[in-house]
C-alpha cells in the first residue's frame, strides 16, 4: 500500500471505497449483511486524511450474528 502526502500528512492510496468493499465482502463471507455500510459522506468528501466508514444500522438478528462471529474469531 503506497502513501501520499495530503496537507502535510501521509494518506494511503488504498481508498476508503476499497476498505468498505473489502469489509462488505468479509462480512458477507460469514453471512452478515450491513445494508447501510458506506463511506461517511461528510468525511469522505472532505480533505481529512482518513475518511470514516459508516457501518450503518442493522436489526437485532444481524447484531447478534455479528457478535457471535466476533466472539468466535477472538477465540482463535
Amino acid at each position: 500500500m503506497k502513501n501520499r502526502a495530503v496537507n502535510g500528512r501521509r494518506r494511503s492510496t488504498f481508498s476508503t471505497e476499497d476498505a468498505v468493499q473489502q469489509l462488505d465482502q468479509a462480512l458477507r463471507g460469514v453471512g452478515i449483511i450491513l445494508p447501510s455500510l458506506r463511506v461517511d459522506p461528510i468525511t469522505g468528501a472532505s480533505e481529512l486524511p482518513y475518511p470514516l466508514v459508516e457501518l450503518g444500522r442493522c436489526n437485532l438478528q444481524v447484531a447478534a450474528k455479528l457478535a457471535g462471529v466476533l466472539r468466535k474469531a477472538a477465540e482463535t
